[in-house]
């Protein structure tokens, strides 16, 4: 009997195990910390507050477009919008904005968990599509959109159309079987809505 255990060791875990658990801490702050992205969030974060104004609003709006910027290079960069930003971005955005702008609370959280549905519907559906990742950066987008979340989720939505063009144009046909990043889009059409709503 012990000569068939020596004979058959047990095996070792796989060396790239931890690999499948997703991005390290270093990993998604390498992603972000390029100096294109920080210098892209910089620039919208600005444009924001010229936009909507130095008050709680454009502070808040800056804030939230600068972190959209964050989320879409690490979404490019790995697939995953991590929970690490995502759930306190929108978590200090609700309690800002319940803050600053009390009378629209109802807004605020039905945007937000109502977006959020809007999409954790279609991941039951057809989960190979979507991420939960979507799901809580659609919370985000509710929280700081409030009913101007349908908009941005459409404007997201549309804007992946042309990235399908092209995949198919260069590709070929099989290009549809692959998968694109929804939080750029996402990321994108919260950031213009929101620069358009004033």
């Amino acid at each position: 009997m012990s000569e068939a255990l020596s004979a058959h060791p047990i095996p070792a875990p796989a060396a790239d195990a931890p690999d499948q658990a997703g991005p390290t801490d270093e990993e998604i702050r390498s992603a972000w910390q390029q100096p294109l992205v920080l210098g892209l969030a910089a620039a919208v974060a600005i444009g924001t507050l010229l936009q909507l104004g130095l008050d709680a609003h454009g502070v808040i709006g800056a804030g939230f477009a600068a972190t959209l910027v964050a989320l879409a290079a690490i979404d490019i960069e790995y697939r995953v919008i991590p929970n690490r930003i995502v759930l306190p971005a929108t978590a200090a955005v609700l309690v800002l904005q319940l803050a600053f702008y009390p009378d629209h609370a109802a807004e605020w959280l039905a945007a937000s968990f109502g977006a959020a549905l809007f999409l954790f519907v279609p991941l039951l559906v057809f989960p190979a599509g979507l991420g939960m990742g979507d799901v809580k950066l659609a919370l985000l987008l509710g929280a700081m959109l409030g009913r101007d979340v349908i908009p941005a989720l459409l404007v997201g939505f549309l804007s992946l159309w042309p990235v399908a063009i092209y995949l198919i144009a260069a590709h070929g046909w099989e290009a549809r079987k692959e998968k694109v990043p929804l939080g750029p889009a996402l990321a994108f059409g919260g950031i213009l809505v929101l620069l358009l709503s004033g």
